[in-house]
């Protein structure tokens, strides 16, 4: 929470608006929200009710006032007597509004700012400095990649009298951003990192990016930039901002204030030798890879033109840790969800994990593991009683704290609680079989280790990993609300086990992001997403005769599709008795053309008078499905069937003295037939990230990865065959690794001998042999690899779509194929 208190009529005139209801100018403000599910304490707290294309804030004062807020900055008049204790600030735009508070108590702070851009390396840059810089000065820096227009003035409204150094991080995806960023976070030191191809689709060319990057450095003292990025080395020198900053700046190939001169890599760790100030030094890094060597360059730099001794760098360079860039979930122990986030043991990072934990409705109960928090440069009662108001609010259930600090400040916690000096002594005395059936949230710095604590908590599975990028399926369903009408409301399709991603966990992010329906294909998936917590509406699409009851108990939605279901579902309803003002709730199947299921024409207004006779049926929706969608060659068909859609669709509707909504679009279909979005859209294979147009093709993110490992390398003579029926054989002296996923993992049999690849270390490694029920074999041969190292079967970089091409099947049967016993972990970032 912010300590430095704004009164009302401070804030007011700071953002340019006008007070109206309760005008009290006294009234005091420490902290800002934005999102009304990540409130902690309404006390002295500020909603700013943003408004986007996907989402309005506006939505959500009567929610905060209920829950005691009483001091928003909106963009729309509110009825104030709805809001008799409330006190608004009007503008004309809240994000504006609050970019300018923050821009302003950033002026109040006369510390030292680095201000870090770039395409690439700005989170861990970030981190790696904090690491290196926190043990001489109490430093804020910007959560996790809080790096918009939304996140930098929440990152600076951070700072506090407390702190010594501020390192934010500024990130851009079109023109015209980074002047506003500049405004508000006024660094006096800058760091470019590089120049990559991310949002190149918004700017006429590369250098017109590079210099808007540029403008977060107008007004710093000192820029550190690397020579070697040609393109940046060149727009400064044509933009003749050298002659107001000076320049640090380190090369691998040109004289430079720091010039690398030689890189020695052995195993995992690296070597750097340079020259600065004519003297020759030497830092070791404990990484080897190409990225991790430029971002310790970078921090060398940095800790350079700040005047440390080179022994001290070298020292703690030596100590880097990696930088977890997500926040992982994975299946536990006796039923267990857990969480493991140990990307920083910080209170924003804390709070931001504690609001993911919160998504997970499969648990009732929710334990938190956590431990000491360190560096953070506060009075260690304050911070423990700040940290147990968060967790009271947050609704944790049980707190289990390892460290001293945390243990010593135990009376500040009121829930259950139990607290160990070190990891070591809760692993020896913790009874880890008593925790069961609860989401376990694991945060811990990473002196504590709690890899270790995660390790035994896990359900153990094979080293096959199906990896969901929660993060990217956001920015997917995000993508498609942008292609809708604000008043048109979105049915996420979760069937088949949310094809192949995971059930409930998908369906729990999806629900804490307000999609208004769900759909799955059968009631026992429906059961499933209800007794795991989820209580957005949910439509069965495949009801079966014996269902009925449970899908009533456990108020799901059938689909009607045929005069038989509809009487079962009657006979059903009358001998179940429901309360007359219980009516079930239904939605119709129109045949259009599909030629599946669905009512014909004909049927229908026998159907509209079936449905008019039994007050015990309530219709939710009618709607149809379109057969190619996908397909401009079908265009006319897909035509067709939205015509007769309209036609039958309206007879429905006008058949209703209430609201019956229509909807009839797929994925492909909400992109390519705008005029047929109706009052709801079906969003499903695009949502997971895989396109069927070539725009979607640019914007949608992958959401899933397959990998395995490398569990033995073989060195093979030629001409001897490999796996079953001696199908494949070696046409020269080969590597061969055994790789542990078979089609009982969900690898089509059909890519053996040569037809389907693997990628190790980015390099194509052909499937030579069978594909055996549990491994397959690949040929590494012209591939770089060791054992133990990853296996990708598709990503980002190698699409489902050519895995499927292969199989000479749709991305929809490899996905949906990927067997249970594959693990799967959901990560944010």
């Amino acid at each position: 929470m912010n300590h430095l208190p704004y009164s009302l009529s401070e804030i007011s005139e700071i953002v340019r608006g006008t007070i109206t209801g309760s005008a009290d100018g006294d009234k005091v403000i420490r902290d800002i929200l934005i999102d009304s599910r990540q409130l902690i304490s309404v006390r002295e707290c500020l909603f700013f009710a943003l408004v986007s294309p996907r989402n309005d804030g506006h939505k959500f004062i009567g929610e905060l006032y209920k829950k005691g807020l009483r001091i928003f900055v909106v963009s729309k008049p509110q009825a104030t007597d709805e809001y008799p204790e409330a006190s608004f600030i009007e503008v004309e735009n809240t994000l504006t509004a609050m970019q300018a508070l923050a821009a302003e108590h950033r002026q109040k702070f006369k510390i030292p700012v680095i201000g870090i851009t770039g395409s690439n390396g700005k989170t861990i840059i970030k981190e790696w400095l904090f690491q290196l810089l926190s043990p001489d000065r109490v430093i804020i820096r910007s959560p996790k990649s809080y790096n918009s227009q939304i996140g930098v003035p929440l990152s600076v409204w951070q700072i506090d009298e407390q702190h010594q150094l501020a390192i934010f991080e500024a990130g851009i995806s079109e023109p015209d951003e980074m002047d506003k960023l500049q405004q508000i976070i006024k660094p006096n030191i800058g760091l470019f990192t590089n120049i990559g191809q991310a949002h190149d689709e918004n700017f006429i060319q590369g250098n017109q990016k590079v210099g808007e990057k540029l403008k977060l450095f107008t007004k710093v003292d000192t820029l550190v930039y690397c020579l070697d990025h040609a393109q940046i080395q060149n727009v400064i020198i044509r933009s003749e901002i050298l002659h107001t900053i000076k320049p640090f700046t380190w090369s691998t190939k040109v004289p430079a204030d720091l010039l690398i001169t030689d890189t020695q890599k052995s195993g995992q760790s690296t070597v750097l030798k340079g020259i600065y100030k004519e003297t020759e030094i030497e830092i070791s890094i404990p990484f080897s890879d190409k990225a991790s060597i430029e971002n310790a360059c970078h921090c060398w730099a940095m800790l350079l033109l700040l005047g440390y001794d080179n022994d001290v760098i070298n020292e703690r360079m030596h100590s880097l840790t990696p930088i977890a860039m997500r926040l992982e979930l994975k299946e536990g122990i006796n039923n267990c969800t857990i969480i493991n986030d140990s990307y920083n043991s910080d209170v924003n990072a804390l709070s931001i994990a504690l609001d993911f934990l919160n998504q997970q409705n499969q648990h009732r109960q929710k334990t938190l593991v956590l431990s000491d928090i360190l560096q953070s440069g506060r009075n260690e009662m304050d911070l423990y009683e700040q940290i147990a108001e968060m967790i009271a609010q947050k609704g944790v259930d049980k707190l289990i704290g390892i460290g001293p600090s945390i243990s010593r400040q135990a009376g500040k916690f009121t829930i259950d609680k139990q607290f160990f000096a070190t990891t070591d002594e809760f692993i020896s005395q913790y009874p880890i079989a008593t925790l069961s059936n609860q989401s376990i949230l694991l945060k811990g710095a990473r002196v504590f280790e709690f890899e270790r604590i995660s390790n035994l908590l896990q359900q153990k599975a094979h080293e096959t990993v199906l990896e969901i990028n929660l993060n990217h399926l956001i920015s997917n369903l995000n993508y498609y609300r942008t292609k809708m009408d604000k008043d048109t409301r979105l049915m996420a399709m979760v069937k088949a086990f949310g094809y192949g991603s995971g059930s409930f966990e998908i369906a729990n992010v999806l629900q804490f992001h307000h999609v208004d329906y769900l759909a799955v294909a059968y009631a026992d998936e429906g059961i499933e997403l209800r007794k795991a917590g989820i209580t957005t509406p949910i439509m069965v699409m495949s009801p079966e005769e014996n269902g009925f009851d449970a899908m009533i108990k456990h108020q799901l939605e059938p689909e009607l599709f045929s005069f038989r279901i509809l009487e079962l579902l009657e006979e059903t309803i009358s001998r179940t008795a429901l309360p007359k003002n219980k009516p079930v709730k239904v939605h119709l199947k129109l045949e259009t053309g599909m030629h599946r299921l669905g009512f014909c024409e004909a049927d229908v207004p026998e159907l509209i008078k079936r449905i008019q006779a039994n007050p015990m049926l309530r219709v939710q929706t009618v709607f149809s499905h379109l057969a190619a969608s996908d397909r401009p060659e079908f265009d006319d068909f897909t035509h067709s069937q939205i015509a007769l859609f309209e036609k039958l669709s309206t007879e429905v509707t006008e058949a209703f003295n209430y609201k019956v909504s229509r909807h009839i679009l797929n994925s492909a279909g909400i992109s390519r037939f705008k005029n047929a979005h109706y009052d709801m859209v079906r969003l499903g294979i695009g949502l997971y990230g895989v396109p069927a147009t070539k725009e979607e093709h640019d914007k949608l993110q992958t959401v899933v990865t397959l990998k395995s490992t490398i569990s033995q390398i073989k060195e093979v003579p030629v001409n001897e065959s490999i796996s079953y029926n001696r199908s494949g054989f070696t046409k020269r002296h080969s590597r061969i690794g055994v790789v542990p996923i078979g089609y009982a993992d969900g690898l089509f049999r059909k890519l053996g001998n040569g037809k389907g690849v693997l990628y190790v270390n980015g390099q194509a490694a052909p499937i030579i042999g069978d594909v055996c029920m549990d491994m397959c074999m690949i040929d590494l041969t012209d591939v770089s690899a060791d054992e133990g190292d990853s296996v990708v079967v598709f990503d980002a970089e190698n699409p489902i779509s050519q895995i499927a091409a292969a199989a000479d099947t749709i991305p929809y049967e490899i996905l949906t194929r990927i067997s249970r016993r594959v693990k799967r972990v959901y990560f944010q970032e």
